[in-house]
């Protein structure tokens, strides 16, 4: 089993090579970096130190989307506490969760820049929040030491597990979720129930609510269908 480790915006080049070694040492091959500010960059192969092979292979994309696209669990790593209530995972928890998930698909553990961790707008691309218990008086920690200790959980959770039966159908991916929520969106907001100028959290809340449901493949193009149906009702066409 291999998760995929997302690094948005990292701004020093040695932090990915050392997240490259942590996923090295614990049987990791899957990296993806959102917008790198320096990458391919000599200190990111210093610090891989025998993982450059991760490094040569990682995938460079523009956006988180692109990177979750094929996705349909991803935890966010994040220090801080939200407004909106979230599932949260200790590093234990959320291991056991990626581990049973994957059997369905692609899995993620997705982490933010360096000095303002990931955003809201990140955080709506993903299905849980995954919380390092530090000592609150010193809770930042190193990107490559988060990498670490997830993925050692990572490794526990493997070898204790019993390979799970992947489903009959298979759970929406990130990009379906994502078509759906632009459709979802867009109805909501030709039938007058989500204003434009002054939508608040509304779709945020909505993003949570259809989320924590994980619908899969067959039930996300029921979703759709109803969506569309709504529209013909108007006289709408997409």
């Amino acid at each position: 089993m291999s998760v995929r480790f997302v690094l948005v915006g990292t701004t020093h080049p040695g932090n990915i090579g050392a997240t490259a070694r942590a996923m090295k040492n614990m049987g990791h091959h899957d990296l993806v970096l959102v917008a790198p500010r320096y990458f391919p960059h000599e200190d990111a192969t210093a610090r891989a130190s025998g993982a450059e092979d991760l490094l040569d292979n990682a995938h460079v994309v523009d956006s988180l989307e692109e990177a979750l696209a094929d996705c349909h669990f991803a935890a966010a790593a994040s220090a801080r506490n939200r407004a909106i209530e979230w599932p949260t995972y200790a590093p234990r928890e959320c291991a056991q969760e990626l581990t049973q998930k994957s059997a369905a698909g692609k899995v993620a553990v997705v982490m933010g820049p360096e000095k303002s961790g990931l955003s809201n707008d990140h955080l709506d691309r993903c299905n849980a929040l995954l919380n390092i218990p530090t000592d609150p008086n010193f809770s930042s920690l190193n990107i490559a030491m988060a990498v670490q200790v997830i993925s050692y959980e990572l490794r526990l959770a493997s070898i204790e597990a019993q390979s799970p039966e992947p489903p009959e159908v298979p759970p929406a991916t990130s990009e379906e979720m994502e078509f759906f929520f632009e459709h979802l969106e867009a109805v909501l907001t030709i039938r007058g129930f989500l204003n434009p100028e002054n939508p608040r959290t509304l779709m945020r809340r909505l993003r949570r609510l259809f989320v924590k449901a994980s619908p899969d493949h067959n039930e996300i193009n029921i979703l759709r269908g109803i969506l569309t149906a709504f529209e013909h009702a108007n006289g709408d066409q997409r």
